[in-house]
């Protein structure tokens, strides 16, 4: 009795191993299934908000290639504050150079990194900055966001649009309480002083690699 009753135990442990197997098995296909079903309106949706992003700091008339398509990617970029890799957009307008979108990060805000997005045309100008990620205090440090600033004459990050090495000297990249031209909101200087200095690096850093990131990976 004792040896049939092991056999009956070690059957049904066999049965239920072979139903939890084919339980994965059949989860597991469907979880495949599902996701390839899903994964192009999955891409679609990340290609457009990625190009939302894009288009607040370059107008989509100021290129006509495929931005999403003329991508480097950037190992970590002290320069930008960047220590992972990040991608790079490329706008061409008539098969020339028109501007170079990418990621920067302000690692000294108020409240930690803020996140940054810019672009900044072949002549060096600056078209466009946002913030795409910070902490930095409701209400008092968060009129960096667009979205966020109540000021009546528009975003306090527009002022970076249409700035210039060849124009503004670096010692003006700066909050106006430092000296420079860049305004700030009394009582929260952190802030923006971590976003200036930041859009500053990542123009610099624009401005001294241009030609190669234009260059880099075109066949001739």
């Amino acid at each position: 009795m004792s040896a049939a009753r092991e056999l009956t135990a070690s059957g049904m442990a066999a049965r239920t191993a072979l139903i939890l197997l084919l339980f994965v098995a059949v989860f597991t296909g469907l979880l495949s299934a599902v996701y390839l079903w899903t994964r192009p309106a999955i891409e679609i949706s990340a290609a457009k908000e990625k190009m939302q992003k894009i288009s607040e700091v370059l107008p989509p008339g100021e290129y006509d290639n495929d931005l999403l398509g003329d991508v480097l990617m950037l190992p970590p970029t002290p320069e930008l504050g960047l220590t992972e890799p990040s991608r790079l957009y490329r706008a061409r307008l008539a098969g020339q150079p028109a501007a170079l979108v990418f990621e920067a990060v302000a690692p000294d805000g108020y409240a930690g990194k803020i996140r940054l997005i810019v672009a900044v045309r072949a002549d060096g100008r600056v078209a466009g900055v946002r913030v795409t990620e910070h902490r930095e205090t409701p209400g008092l440090g968060d009129y960096i966001e667009p979205k966020k600033d109540r000021s009546k004459g528009g975003p306090w990050i527009d002022q970076f649009a249409g700035l210039s090495l060849a124009e503004v000297p670096p010692a003006d990249w700066r909050v106006k309480k430092d000296g420079g031209r860049i305004t700030y909101r009394t009582g929260a200087t952190v802030t923006p002083r971590a976003v200036a200095r930041a859009v500053l690096k990542a123009v610099q850093w624009a401005d001294a690699n241009r030609e190669r990131l234009f260059a880099e990976g075109v066949k001739p």
